[in-house]
């Protein structure tokens, strides 16, 4: 490795390898969901750094892991303003709403390049592994193609390569089926990590464990009126997984609906005088949009948009209601320990643009023995 990637790994022989903390720069931060993961992996991780744009999620994360730690900005912006501190490993999900298989995709959007200042961070980090997630169709986008190309001889990436695969979330201990891509990198003089090994294949946990202690009851539909300062606004929040545990105010015609649908069913099994217009007529199509969890599987992938039934299979398995901001929460594994800061909207878009905490933890468990 060169000079300066050297320079921050530690002297085996006055610290052991089993006790020396792991440092960790985390990019397009989000919630912390990787952070999450990888804390719950080892007490050895430890974050340096996070950025983040969103001023909610950049909240969030401050409100759970340590306001000293996150830049709330562009990642472009903290390039520029800050000194790129050289870490261990460097982990983060670059946007991907251009190649994104929901709504309509943009290749020209220019938050799909934002794997540049990534690849640029990674250049001045020097770390020793990197990793990289997003959605399952990245794996076929330009974007990819032109990182792969960035880690060939001539790249700008040239001293480091990555394996990569599409892991599925429920396979290592989540709540949910979320499909993503993994990249896992690293510098050309160290060993290649491998993808982890899935623990829960055969046996995947479902949505009935994941609520068994979670009241079927909501208590209310709003959030309660406090607030505090977060870079300079105020906020609503800092709040407590299980004071998410609201519901809405549904329509008349919304709730004669959830009332018509039964047990694992969906928008099929509703009357004729129930559907949507834009529904009559499409008899074929997702199987998903108005409908029921199912008890005994993993949830289908908790997006951004989960309390609105007719954007896909988040009607509780039972309730006639939509699954709360709690229990979307605890499908994708956060702990009662996370602290979550916005409106419900905003809240809602950080819950369904997390990691999976379980995967972060098992990418965490498989980097460690290598650092």
């Amino acid at each position: 490795m060169t000079t300066q990637a050297l320079a921050h790994v530690d002297n085996p022989t006055s610290t052991s390898p089993a006790t020396r903390s792991i440092s960790v720069l985390d990019l397009f931060a989000g919630a912390g969901g990787l952070t999450a993961g990888f804390h719950s992996a080892s007490a050895r991780y430890r974050v340096n750094r996070a950025v983040e744009l969103d001023v909610s999620a950049a909240a969030t994360f401050a409100a759970t892991f340590g306001s000293d730690l996150v830049y709330r900005g562009g990642i472009e912006t903290w390039l520029k303003e800050e000194d790129t501190p050289a870490v261990d490993v460097v982990v983060g999900g670059p946007p991907c709403q251009g190649f994104s298989m929901l709504g309509k995709r943009d290749a020209g959007d220019r938050r799909n390049y934002l794997w540049q200042e990534y690849a640029a961070t990674i250049l001045r980090a020097q770390p020793k592994y990197f990793v990289v997630e997003n959605v399952a169709a990245f794996a076929k986008s330009q974007q990819f193609r032109d990182f792969s190309e960035s880690t060939q001889p001539d790249g700008l990436l040239r001293d480091y390569t990555f394996e990569w695969d599409i892991l599925n979330a429920a396979d290592y201990g989540a709540f949910q089926a979320r499909k993503r891509a993994i990249l896992i990198g690293r510098h050309r003089d160290l060993p290649a990590v491998g993808m982890p090994d899935p623990t829960h294949i055969g046996r995947h946990r479902t949505v009935a464990e994941a609520f068994k202690n979670i009241p079927r009851e909501v208590s209310g539909t709003r959030l309660d009126s406090r607030t505090k300062s977060y870079f300079g606004l105020e906020l609503p929040g800092a709040f407590r997984p299980f004071e998410l545990h609201i519901g809405r105010d549904y329509s008349d015609v919304s709730m004669r609906r959830f009332r018509a649908i039964p047990v694992g069913g969906n928008r099929f099994d509703l009357p004729d005088e129930l559907l949507a217009p834009c529904w009559r007529g499409h008899t074929s199509g997702s199987g998903d949009v108005m409908g029921r969890l199912h008890w005994h599987k993993p949830s289908v992938t908790i997006r951004t948009e989960f309390f609105k039934p007719e954007k896909g299979r988040y009607l509780h398995p039972i309730e006639d209601r939509a699954i709360t901001h709690y229990e979307a929460a605890v499908l994708q594994g956060f702990p009662s320990t996370h602290r979550f800061v916005g409106t419900k909207t905003a809240i809602a878009r950080q819950i369904g643009n997390a990691v999976p905490i379980p995967l972060g933890a098992a990418i965490a468990r498989r980097l460690e023995p290598f650092l």
